[in-house]
């Protein structure tokens, strides 16, 4: 195959994939091409039944009729001939050649023009019946032997009946071969026992027409009253599927925040009251969501005013708790455990109103990246010497797991170093593993950051709720641990911010996952990671231990 026609065939096997995708993605998305090519599908095969039945029933009547007239015909022409022969004063071979010939004439011409039959002498026949080997065949044109079947050659043989079947009219040359009837009996000779078997062969060309033409009319039918039955549906169908088609369009622009997108109502049928009913249920939707929005607003406005004004005295207070804090040495030791709780309390408080005033800021849109070449590795080790005494002190151990090389993307800094060290410390705390590893890969598109414990785990469904605020696995245990349940909530939406991910993982007893997920240049999409979400259950080779 030369490279030309190899690019013909690549194109007409890519245009025929194409093909099937688009109707594919048709039959998937649209309920009116559905049921328009399902009615022609069923029409087509309705349609196929009743014409193959209709067509057969024309067919048998034809053929019968046909071969009733055949049969009385050749009948006919047999007793003639008959006759003939008894009134033909045989004597010599010569002369009964001659009769024999002038017989195939006289029933020729009786065929009329043109000819209605053909006829095929074969004979003598042999004492057991058969056609002898000096025997001859005499007949009115070029035919085949094939065109008469063995079949009725035994039959007419073995008794004087006259037997008929179906063949086709061979005649030599290239010329073609319609069905036919034959006829055949035995003639007998007035003088000996010499016996001759006679043919009458009737082509059934003008039934064959008439059956085909009879086949395109329904076919022509059939097809025009398919695609008149598919006009029909596609015209029914789309009186329905329009207000759907319309239902929906309004449903998307509802989605997107257009919440005064109604739908056109006319008529009083079983469409014109879901439309009343979607309208209706739009306008109490777009109610509730004002009031949803009117009220977080109202709660941003009072987290953001409240944490503001708390600044100013408990920055008051920390001056206050300063001084006893230090001179806790000179008082009783309960008013020195009461200083000490003084300070602890106040560093808890001033983490949960920085947190606030964090929140605050992502809900106002205030937000703002300082962007810079950061190394994942890099930070991966800082927040491992930060937090090494306190690993230390719970019993873990911190491992950095790198696939090679630094992961340098275009981010904040400070906000990814945050996003670290909140999924650390959570590890740390809240795991209750003896073991946390960091993980660490890029590839051309994107950079991930993953912590894995293999501590409690996560219960089902917990995997998308650590991240809403406030929320808390078990709320009395890490009250104790002085969690605020908003390091994760802001984790995401840094994340968020940097247009990446901030996924987590975990089973019962397997212990959790958190990644975090990168574009290498700021201002592009993520659209896949190269950590797996699902962690390795084995420790590479070259894992770096703390």
């Amino acid at each position: 195959m030369t490279p030309s026609a190899r690019d013909v065939a690549r194109d007409a096997g890519t245009a025929s994939l194409r093909a099937l995708r688009a109707t594919t993605g048709l039959w998937r998305r649209s309920i009116q091409a559905r049921v328009v090519l399902g009615t022609m599908v069923l029409c087509s095969i309705v349609i196929g039944l009743l014409g193959w039945a209709l067509l057969r029933q024309v067919a048998d009547g034809l053929v019968d009729a046909r071969t009733s007239v055949a049969v009385a015909e050749a009948q006919a022409g047999f007793e003639n001939s008959q006759e003939e022969l008894d009134a033909s004063l045989v004597s010599a071979t010569n002369t009964q050649s001659q009769v024999l010939s002038a017989l195939i004439d006289n029933i020729t011409s009786r065929s009329g023009s043109p000819r209605s039959y053909e006829v095929v002498l074969q004979g003598p026949l042999s004492a057991n019946g058969k056609v002898g080997p000096d025997a001859g065949t005499r007949s009115s044109a070029e035919i085949e032997a094939a065109a008469i079947p063995a079949s009725l050659t035994d039959a007419i043989a073995r008794n004087t009946r006259t037997h008929w079947t179906y063949t086709r009219l061979e005649l030599t040359g290239p010329t073609d071969a319609p069905p036919a009837v034959v006829v055949g009996t035995q003639l007998r000779l007035p003088t000996g026992n010499e016996r001759y078997a006679l043919y009458y062969l009737f082509s059934m060309s003008d039934q064959q027409r008439t059956l085909d033409l009879v086949g395109r009319a329904l076919l022509s039918a059939g097809v025009a009253l398919t695609f008149l039955v598919a006009g029909v549906a596609w015209l029914v169908t789309r009186q329905v599927v329009t207000p759907v088609r319309l239902a929906r369009r309004i449903a998307e622009r509802l989605a997107a925040g257009r919440l005064e997108e109604r739908m056109h109502v006319r008529g009083e049928d079983d469409l014109a009251r879901l439309g009343q009913s979607f309208n209706q249920m739009a306008a109490s939707l777009q109610k509730q969501i004002r009031q949803l929005e009117e009220l977080s607003r109202l709660q941003h406005r009072f987290v953001s005013d409240v944490s503001h004004e708390l600044r100013t005295p408990i920055t008051t207070v920390r001056l206050a708790a300063d001084v006893l804090h230090d001179a806790r040495g000179t008082f009783d030791p309960l008013t020195a455990r009461s200083a000490e709780l003084l300070q602890t309390q106040l560093d808890r408080f001033e983490a949960l109103l920085a947190d606030l005033l964090e929140i605050s800021r992502f809900d106002a849109g205030a937000a703002r990246l300082e962007i810079d070449q950061v190394d994942l590795v890099g930070i991966a080790y800082r927040v491992i010497d930060y937090y090494s005494s306190l690993a230390a002190r719970q019993g873990v151990s911190l491992t950095v797991v790198s696939t090679g090389g630094s992961a340098v993307v275009e981010a904040d800094v400070r906000r990814i170093e945050r996003i670290a060290r909140n999924l650390v410390v959570n590890a740390i705390h809240y795991s209750g593993a003896e073991r946390v590893e960091i993980l660490i890969a890029h590839d051309s598109d994107s950079a991930a950051l993953a912590v894995r414990d293999f501590g409690v785990g996560l219960q089902p469904g917990e995997s998308q709720l650590v991240f809403n605020r406030f929320w808390r696995a078990d709320p009395a245990r890490e009250r104790t641990r002085g969690g605020t349940g908003l390091g994760l909530a802001i984790s995401a939406e840094d994340a968020a911010l940097h247009g990446g991910w901030l996924q987590a993982w975990g089973e019962p007893g397997k212990g959790a996952q958190f990644r975090l997920t990168l574009p290498l240049r700021a201002g592009d999409e993520v659209s896949r990671s190269p950590l797996p979400l699902v962690p390795r259950t084995h420790v590479p080779l070259g894992a770096v231990k703390l």
